[in-house]
């Protein structure tokens, strides 16, 4: 793996939880998860009652995490595209995740795996931003 991607990789590996995007009958949808890294791919956790797993198994999918809400000065956004796979982990594996979300969406959170391989991965930084303490919303 290039030195960059090894750099996204570990930059990812700063945060629990991100985003998965690809199309489900043609139309866009985006999925908060919690990820993994491990063995240089990413391992992402979602809900299986939403169905997104099936439209996501097999597929070509964006990852995408940051620490936009951090207070660090430096903003860093990652992206992996790549297959995703859904993935049966072993107890230990399901463990590094930690404790589910109890509900989503009211019903019981019934967790799904999926594994991306990484194809293209890409880092961007916003240096000596405002910090999102300074935000604020109209």
């Amino acid at each position: 793996m290039p030195t960059d991607d090894m750099y996204a990789i570990e930059l990812l590996g700063r945060t629990a939880y991100g985003r998965v995007s690809a199309s489900r009958r043609a139309l866009p949808f985006t999925a908060v998860t919690r990820h993994l890294v491990l063995d240089g791919r990413l391992t992402v956790r979602l809900h299986r009652g939403h169905g997104y797993h099936r439209a996501l198994d097999g597929s070509v999918v964006a990852y995408q995490a940051d620490n936009a809400h951090s207070d660090a000065c430096d903003t860093w956004s990652v992206q992996v595209t790549g297959t995703a796979r859904v993935h049966d982990p072993g107890t230990g594996e399901r463990a590094l995740f930690g404790q589910s979300p109890l509900l989503a969406d009211g019903e019981p959170y019934d967790p799904v795996y999926l594994r991306i391989a990484p194809r293209f991965v890409t880092v961007h930084r916003l240096s000596d931003g405002p910090s999102s303490r300074y935000a604020h919303s109209a």
